[in-house]
């Protein structure tokens, strides 16, 4: 990221860090987590395709983070937030 703004590495993260009060990783995982939301609530999407579609190398990975960030797994927030809860 820093190479295509033509910036270095230091002067990028305290840039993005002075616009969004985040680091750019806490930031890509941030938006990472807010995907896989929203197709847990809107696909019946498997988690190995939930994870692909979300940028995560897995779904072990795409869990780890969503559970660290939203305090319930993924399962359970389909359940809650998914179509057919609504339904």
């Amino acid at each position: 990221m820093a190479e295509l703004a033509r910036l270095s590495e230091r002067t990028l993260i305290r840039h993005f860090n002075d616009a969004t009060g985040l680091s750019p990783l806490t930031w890509l995982i941030a938006e990472r987590v807010e995907r896989t939301k929203e197709l847990l609530e809107t696909t019946d999407f498997g988690l190995d395709a939930i994870a692909e579609a979300s940028g995560f190398r897995s779904q072990e990975t795409l869990r780890h983070h969503f559970r660290s960030r939203t305090g319930v797994s993924p399962s359970a927030f389909r359940r809650s937030f998914g179509r057919v809860a609504a339904e």
